[in-house]
């Protein structure tokens, strides 16, 4: 077998755009609210508006540089291709580390959801389950991906209604000390908004597989990003008319308590199959992402060569969505993915810092995106990043660096 056959581009702008959607509509939809309107408060808008606005940045140069380099790897591949092979490799290894945990934690989450006593063994087999899908080739996983986006944006709109309609508690004190935030905390609150965004990464990780890659990733990468920003601005404008002073910072599930809360309670259980679809929905393209950058830093002898291998009747590079699976049910197995997956969000912010350097060196730059932007998306991710729980940074930092120091002495063995 050809450890470097190329995988098939069977993906349109429809599929493209609906794996993008489900990652950024994930089960972060349904909790990230609460800690962002605990440190921004009345300000939760501007929060929303400004990691909106950071991802536009991140988007417009994924785009770029998905449609002139259209393989899997996503900036693993722009960072090697525009500046060198170190920065590439650090926002691959970035991805990842930091998404094969997210991967385990949005298992555990799906897991909670549906069977709280049996969470881990739920977990375990949604991570099999979804690996088989995945394995059946990318076809299959647009097509389920659809059908769990569909089930999340339901559940959106009918948690959107219940909150319109009312009635509207009143006078409820945040919890004993949960903070209801201000102006001071948008920034920290951004950067939680922010990795709600960051889905759109998954379109490019797939370039590989998506036809005529030079349309269609930009205008899935910039359909996803405003379908999602719409959604999030509007659920924020919602929820704060809907749980007003510090009731929304003090739940752990805003969009339940809203219906909770609403004429239409008896609707929860609907919320609570939304958001175990949601976790579905994003931890099926986590999968898939990680895999295809995994395949990628394998071409490259970054990652064991085994790792790039693709074959099967349906193309998938199935040595890499294996490895992932057993990565992750590792994790879930033998740690508390709950806390270590608090780094992976500097990871991600360190990604993109890489896309938009990546993005600057580019001789041309359509109307939409000049190269100014890239230099705020760079300054923005960075700013966010140390702007993160020390804890997270140190965390992730520590990873990066054990990345790097293994490349060295494996490039100087092979020396």
């Amino acid at each position: 077998m050809n450890q470097h056959r190329q995988l098939q581009r069977r993906l349109g702008v429809f599929d493209a755009t609906s794996i993008g959607l489900g990652s950024m509509l994930g089960a972060g939809v349904f909790v990230v609210f609460a800690p962002a309107a605990g440190l921004a408060g009345n300000f939760l808008v501007l929060a929303v508006l400004l990691a909106g606005a950071v991802a536009y940045c991140n988007a417009v140069a994924s785009a770029e540089l998905a449609a002139r380099y259209p393989a899997s790897g996503g900036t693993y591949v722009y960072g090697r291709e525009r500046l060198g092979d170190w920065p590439g490799f650090v926002a691959g290894w970035g991805f990842v580390s930091g998404k094969t945990a997210s991967c385990a934690a949005m298992a555990l989450t799906f897991g909670h959801y549906v069977a709280p006593g049996y969470a881990v063994p739920v977990a375990v087999a949604a991570v099999v389950v979804l690996t088989a899908v995945n394995l059946f080739g990318i076809t299959r996983t647009a097509l389920l991906t659809r059908i769990l986006l569909c089930v999340v944006l339901a559940t959106l709109v009918f948690v959107a209604v219940a909150a319109l309609v009312g009635p509207h508690p009143s006078g409820a004190p945040s919890a004993p000390g949960r903070s209801t935030g201000g102006l001071g905390g948008v920034l920290p609150a951004a950067g939680l908004m922010f990795f709600a965004f960051a889905g759109y990464a998954r379109i490019a990780t797939l370039g590989e597989e998506v036809k005529d890659p030079a349309k269609t990733i930009p205008r899935a990468i910039l359909a996803a990003l405003g379908g999602a920003f719409v959604i999030y601005l509007g659920l924020a404008v919602v929820l704060q008319t809907h749980l007003p002073d510090g009731r929304l910072a003090a739940t752990a599930v805003p969009l339940l308590e809203a219906v909770v809360n609403s004429r239409f309670a008896a609707g929860a259980p609907l919320v609570q199959a939304g958001a175990a679809a949601a976790c579905l929905g994003a931890l099926l393209a986590l999968i898939t992402g990680v895999g295809r950058t995994a395949l990628a830093m394998a071409r490259e002898r970054d990652l064991p060569s085994p790792l790039a291998r693709v074959g099967g009747r349906h193309t998938v590079p199935f040595v890499a969505e294996l490895a992932v699976a057993a990565v992750v049910i590792l994790l879930l197995l033998t740690t508390d993915v709950m806390t270590v997956v608090g780094f992976s969000s500097f990871g991600v912010l360190i990604y993109y810092a890489v896309t938009n350097a990546a993005a600057y060196t580019l001789d041309e730059h359509p109307y939409h995106a000049p190269r100014w932007l890239n230099v705020v998306g760079f300054a923005s991710c960075l700013l966010l990043a140390f702007t993160l729980p020390p804890a997270s940074v140190l965390g992730m930092a520590a990873v990066l660096a054990l990345g790097v120091a293994v490349r060295f002495l494996v490039l100087r063995l092979r020396r």
